[in-house]
């Protein structure tokens, strides 16, 4: 059976415009997939919710579809997008309002039921499902699903089910299509975009990385590649990067299968393609996970330029004069942050600045408000000397708070509305399987003892960091045997923490795929209460990795 090529033209609600036409005109393809949803993007769309009981889904897509659609029907391409939000039926029929606008004979169907009864304070509530109500859909004849809440990777897993029509119990076939998925689902993150290793391309590759596609066949194995002729680089360190990615253990759940991440092989198959094979799967877990955004509280900043001499005193004086005005009625939370980004005899007045950042967080608006910026303001003629900021103060504004639970899966109506409105209920596993950790496994021989140099981690190792709501995880990987060797055995958990100092208060897991030759750490609790909460000055973990890759450590002379 050929294989069915997948492509991805979206990894974030805001992503590059023009790649649904860059996708559909490229090369061919037999399904382009969309991800528009992440945890922050459920909280965007439940306040356009509350102000406009129509919307709620990615407007952008709809407008991408103004010239998608006709590209689409005119190829033969299938479109997959989660861009419905917390309103797939809204967007469907908006979706067919435009293709009869432009007299196309588009036939469009949706997913939904991932909706959870809402509790008081919750702004969205949203279970994760899986691609087997967009399989239906398709094989209803659909043209265009778009689906609320699923996971990353059912946008490529519906489709894989729908083409070769696995049963829900083919776990290896499955657990193949979640790590395509995996890999497709961030877009460009697979094709050299916020890769480690930049610096060893060709810079002008990456200027503007051409989105991933899958083949994907029928034993589940496939190959990442990207159209001809596009910008970026598939390697296999692009693809194991992005396989790192907001994952943890060996264990890789998911409504439609568990992927061991332990037993994915990539090899390069030439150039800008790399063969994924040999993934295991088990059954699904009994529960899917589910997300929840309510509101928080009310949030405020301001952040103080301090330059030149006496950057610590002047710190402190400022400190002490803000908070002696804010006593009386203090904020919930306060916090202050000094960020030494100044340079001693600097040639410029900004590398001779530091940063003193202050957030102060409060149910009430009012001590985030005026309270807060009249004592920053009144201080502009009375503080240290160079006074002043970055931007004028606001008048403070709502934030948001993700949390993670699970449901069980026979309590969530998972159902796909077919093209003609028929809607059929998408049973829920036969089988499945309480997640365990994964033991450890044996790790290589070390590297005999030998000379050492001070170095960077990031002469040798790749990291990629995100976020899980208010977790973060660090996947490490390296590239030749004699790298695993040492690395193994030399990035312990007391090692990690040692040399990342604001993790060493939080719970650090640490886990190892051998395979990828790889370690995946897991930092629980340091997001605070998720990436809208913004309790970090990088309160995605986007860049933990970077700064993992900073650190110096003793490295063997020999990999250096």
């Amino acid at each position: 059976m050929t294989p069915l090529r997948i492509g991805n033209a979206s990894g974030f609600y805001g992503d590059r415009f023009d790649a649904v036409r860059e996708m559909l005109t490229g090369g061919p393809l037999d399904v382009l997939t969309g991800d528009y949803l992440a945890e922050l993007t459920m909280l965007i769309l439940g306040r356009d919710l509350l102000k406009d009981p129509s919307s709620g889904y990615a407007k952008t897509f709809l407008r991408q579809m103004e010239e998608g659609l006709g590209l689409a029907h005119e190829r033969g391409t299938r479109i997959v997008a989660n861009a419905g939000g917390l309103n797939p039926a809204g967007l469907a029929d908006a979706l067919r309002e435009l293709a009869a606008r432009l007299g196309l004979p588009t036939r469009v169907a949706h997913v939904e039921g991932d909706l959870l009864p809402s509790a008081p304070g919750v702004l969205t509530a949203n279970a994760y499902l899986g691609g087997a109500g967009i399989a239906a859909c398709l094989a209803a004849g659909a043209d265009v699903v778009v689906t609320g809440r699923v996971t990353d990777a059912a946008l490529v897993t519906g489709p894989a089910q729908w083409h070769f029509g696995w049963g829900p119990q083919e776990y290896d076939r499955l657990a193949g299509a979640v790590v395509a998925g995996h890999v497709l689902e961030c877009g460009t993150q697979a094709t050299g975009g916020n890769h480690a290793f930049f610096r060893e391309y060709d810079q002008k590759l990456l200027l503007r990385p051409g989105f991933p596609l899958a083949e994907l066949y029928e034993d589940g194995s496939a190959v990442v590649t990207k159209h001809p002729g596009t910008g970026g680089v598939v390697d296999v360190s692009t693809v194991t990067a992005q396989l790192l990615y907001e994952t943890a253990g060996a264990r890789y759940a998911g409504p439609d299968a568990t992927a061991r991440l332990d037993t994915v092989r990539l090899t390069r198959e030439g150039p800008d393609r790399v063969r994924i094979d040999g993934v295991r799967g088990e059954a699904p877990p009994p529960a899917l996970k589910a997300g929840r955004c309510r509101l928080g509280g009310h949030r405020n900043e301001v952040v103080l330029v301090l330059t030149g001499l006496d950057v610590e005193a002047k710190a402190a004086l400022v400190r002490e004069q803000i908070g002696a005005a804010l006593a009386a009625d203090p904020p919930a939370d306060v916090r202050w942050e000094l960020v030494r980004t100044d340079r001693e005899d600097a040639e410029t007045e900004e590398t001779a600045s530091a940063l003193l950042r202050l957030v102060v967080r409060d149910p009430d608006p009012g001590k985030v408000g005026r309270g807060l910026t009249g004592a920053a303001i009144e201080l502009a003629l009375a503080s240290y000397p160079g006074f002043h900021v970055t931007a004028p103060p606001g008048k403070g504004a709502p934030y948001g708070v993700f949390e993670t639970a699970y449901v069980p899966a026979a309590d969530v109506p998972h159902t796909a509305v077919l093209p003609d409105g028929t809607r059929v209920a998408v049973p829920v596993p036969a089988e499945t399987r309480v997640l365990a950790p994964v033991p450890e496994p044996d790790l290589p021989s070390p590297l005999p003892a030998g000379p050492t140099a001070r170095a960077p981690l990031g002469r040798i190792a790749g990291a990629r960091s995100g976020d899980k709501g208010g977790d973060a995880n660090v996947g490490v990987w390296v590239r030749t045997d004699a790298e695993w060797r040492w690395l193994a055995h030399a990035l312990t958990v007391d090692r990690f923490r040692a040399l990342l100092p604001e993790t060493a208060r939080f719970e650090v897991v640490r886990h190892v795929l051998p395979n990828l030759r790889a370690l995946n750490f897991t930092v629980a609790g340091i997001l605070g209460e998720g990436v809208a909460s913004q309790a970090r000055f990088d309160p995605q973990a986007k860049a933990l990795g970077e700064w993992l890759r900073s650190r110096h450590l003793d490295v063997p002379r020999e990999l250096l």
